[in-house]
């Protein structure tokens, strides 16, 4: 299971939205070897008041957590981080100075999906890429 959260400023973040998602979406495919038609992304703009930074960045700063089942190489995770680096600033301009990334992983039993604890889920996909 994979999901991603995106968070940026609300002036520029809702017009990006689809471009985004594709350029998640096509990193996590290619980079986890994931099923193309699974995808959960939610996305927080965010007001100039609640998204604050101290460090020199542009005002389309973004960060973006992907949580995931533990079991990924680090190969795998590496692959991720660049994909979505070559892939947002394709899709929409965006300079790697103003994109975080940070990938959270769980044990599968920290996981409740569709009515089952995670670890009980049958997958149709690989975890160990």
């Amino acid at each position: 299971m994979t999901q991603v959260k995106v968070y940026a400023r609300d002036h520029w973040l809702p017009a990006a939205r689809p471009a985004i998602s594709g350029a998640i979406q096509a990193a996590v495919v290619s980079a986890l070897e994931y099923p193309p038609e699974k995808w959960v992304h939610r996305y927080f703009p965010m007001s100039q008041e609640d998204f604050v930074w101290g460090v020199e960045r542009s005002d389309r700063y973004t960060i973006i957590e992907v949580s995931m089942f533990i079991g990924r190489s680090a190969e795998a995770k590496r692959r991720l981080i660049m994909g979505l680096f070559a892939n947002l600033q394709e899709a929409v301009g965006m300079d790697p100075n103003d994109l975080e990334i940070t990938i959270v992983e769980t044990p599968r039993e920290n996981w409740g999906i569709r009515g089952l604890p995670g670890n009980e889920l049958g997958l149709d996909y690989r975890v160990d890429v």
